[in-house]
């Protein structure tokens, strides 16, 4: 097999918040021998997180087996995914803000025909339903655990207690017409046809659609890691993996901001 060096697009307060807290946890496990320091282990991670790589390519790459490439990463992602917001932390810091926005996407799968819970008749694929919380300046403070992409938006919403929390704690927030049936709090346009709205409906559609374009910046902070845009993995990692990059992500945007 033939080796060369490339480029890897990740920031270094991300390697270092990472291999921070492997070292925290290697040393809590008294974990003395590893194959890989925890820079490198780190490094391996990212690669994974940020551009897909396989694990034999990883591998091959880090001079290691597949099966230590799989452990490593296993690992790594269980830790930022426990250092991901809980919802009712990430309701907390929405009291603070005018209004939110909700919306849900969809992470393709490699699933086949007969795997129907996973198929999203709306988007005419395989995939796991994520919802995300966003703030009015398009930051991504949250996002929910996985659901097979057969679940609608709104039942999904229901089912994580975004809903009832958004209720619950009176902050408006502003959806898409997938939410239809929801609490005061969530403002859903008008239904029907355009020519059957009113012109007054059609205004309000229109300053909604201005308004839920923010929430792309946040679905986008998901969908550029490229694994996330073809999951390959078992259905039960990818909620972990999801955690692991919103961790990442707050971790960076604090870091920056501070």
């Amino acid at each position: 097999m033939l080796l060369y060096p490339c480029g890897l697009d990740v920031s270094s307060r991300s390697l270092s918040f990472l291999a921070a807290r492997l070292r925290e946890h290697r040393r809590r496990i008294e974990s003395r021998r590893r194959r890989l320091p925890v820079g490198r282990q780190a490094l391996l991670v990212l690669a994974h997180l940020r551009n897909g790589t396989t694990y034999a390519r990883l591998a091959a790459g880090f001079g290691i087996g597949t099966s230590t490439v799989f452990r490593y990463i296993r690992e790594a992602v269980d830790l930022l995914a426990a250092l991901a917001p809980t919802l009712e932390e990430a309701v907390r810091a929405a009291s603070m803000k005018a209004y939110v926005l909700l919306d849900g996407t969809l992470l393709p799968i490699d699933r086949i025909a007969a795997d129907r819970p996973f198929h999203s008749g709306k988007h005419k694929k395989h995939g796991m339903n994520v919802q995300v919380i966003a703030d009015p300046f398009g930051r991504l403070p949250w996002a929910s655990p996985a659901l097979p992409g057969a679940v609608h938006d709104v039942r999904a919403a229901r089912e994580h207690g975004t809903i009832n929390a958004l209720d619950q704690a009176r902050i408006p927030c502003w959806t898409d017409k997938g939410y239809q049936g929801a609490r005061s709090t969530i403002w859903v346009p008008f239904r029907g046809r355009w020519e059957t709205l009113s012109a007054g409906q059609q205004t309000a559609n229109r300053s909604q659609a201005k308004i839920r374009a923010l929430v792309e910046q946040a679905m986008a902070t998901l969908k550029n890691r490229r694994l996330l845009r073809k999951l390959r993995c078992s259905t039960t990692r990818i909620t972990h993996l999801v955690q692991a990059v919103l961790t990442l992500h707050l971790h960076h945007a604090s870091s920056a901001t501070g």
